[in-house]
């Protein structure tokens, strides 16, 4: 029996599109970087913290970076975000930089794993460049 061409399978379809997942991961930085300020906001606007620093939810927001790099991991996808990795390593800079804060800080054992995920991030990059780089070779 052969297959219809709707019913055979086609790697580009499947993969992710980089730009939608980088904007949403920007999207999610925003989010973040409100949540971050509304604690103190709001302490300033009403004279108590209504809204605790973020531990939990910082922690769910630096996964967005770390899944944008797992599904842009094909060579063509990885080699379409090349102007926007700058962008992603300061996205995991910005997380990384809080989570330490904040786990030192507040004492949080949650933003620690939030630290481990922008290091794998930052480990996933440095072997996708690497991988880039002897493939260009």
């Amino acid at each position: 029996m052969t297959e219809s061409s709707e019913t055979q399978f086609h790697p580009r379809r499947w993969r992710a599109n980089p730009y939608r997942l980088l904007f949403l991961m920007k999207i999610v930085l925003v989010l973040a970087l409100l949540r971050c300020f509304a604690g103190p906001a709001t302490k300033d606007f009403l004279g108590e913290a209504v809204l605790p620093m973020p531990t939990w939810e910082w922690t769910l927001c630096a996964t967005s970076p770390v899944i944008l790099i797992c599904l842009a991991r094909h060579p063509d996808d990885w080699a379409e975000l090349s102007g926007e990795r700058v962008m992603i390593t300061g996205t995991l800079g910005i997380y990384a930089f809080y989570a330490v804060l904040g786990a030192i800080g507040l004492g949080s054992w949650l933003l620690w794993t939030a630290v481990g995920i922008c290091l794998a991030g930052f480990a996933a990059m440095w072997h996708l460049n690497r991988k880039e780089r002897l493939r260009a070779a």
